[in-house]
């Protein structure tokens, strides 16, 4: 699955896709750092509740922009359709966001890794989880 995966995103019928995709979740997993840093370093918050809070944000705009733009050939465009795929998506992120935490956990605790570090980490460990089920379910490919 992970060499269909690397090829399909170099060359392939879902190449594009692939592309815009990791594109979206870059943009996305920036933002969500910053989040994360504000709310940790700024408003005080315990890492892990910060985490929670930044993801669930993300979630919301990684739907807005992939449904946008990577999916837009299924795009979700009626009002019900567009909040059915927002519930969906959160389905499948909220099911990633125990991994993600969890990743996350186990590096700052256990390693020392620094929590910015260690969320990149998690991020990235749960993103071809989270492509697998958004473009099965999600957008119905």
């Amino acid at each position: 699955m992970l060499r269909s995966f690397l090829r399909n995103l170099h060359s392939g019928p879902l190449a594009i896709q692939l592309r815009r995709f990791v594109i979206v979740g870059a943009v996305t997993a920036g933002i969500q750092m910053l989040l994360l840093w504000l709310l940790v370093d700024t408003v005080g918050l315990y890492y892990l509740l910060g985490a929670v809070i930044a993801i669930e944000i993300t979630i919301v705009l990684s739907y807005v922009l992939n449904n946008a733009w990577t999916f837009q050939a299924t795009q979700n465009t009626g009002p019900v359709e567009y909040v059915t795929g927002l519930l969906r998506t959160n389905v499948v992120r909220g099911t990633a966001i125990p991994l993600q935490l969890a990743v996350l956990f186990l590096l700052v605790e256990w390693r020392a890794v620094p929590y910015l570090f260690a969320n990149g980490v998690a991020i990235v460990t749960s993103g071809i989880y989270r492509y697998v089920l958004d473009a099965k379910w999600t957008w119905g490919q």
